[in-house]
């Protein structure tokens, strides 16, 4: 299963919030690049397109985890 805790210390962690880490890192990345390849002026409503990638990078990254982690 993908989404089991973790155990960290005795303290137990949920892999959503390492998978939405690495969400928010791929999520600064993309617009980084896209802020330098088409600029600030093309994107209209700025906040609403950071947290749509950020929300999709996350599920995909989640899936793909642990689509990943059950065919072992």
């Amino acid at each position: 299963m993908g989404l089991q805790e973790i155990a960290v210390g005795g303290i137990f962690i949920s892999p959503l919030l390492i998978y939405a880490l690495f969400g928010f890192v791929a999520t600064i990345v993309l617009r980084s690049l896209l802020h330098w390849v088409v600029g600030q002026r093309a994107l209209w409503y700025e906040a609403w397109f950071d947290v749509s990638l950020f929300v999709l990078f996350t599920a995909g990254i989640t899936f793909l985890f642990s689509f990943l982690l059950e065919s072992t």
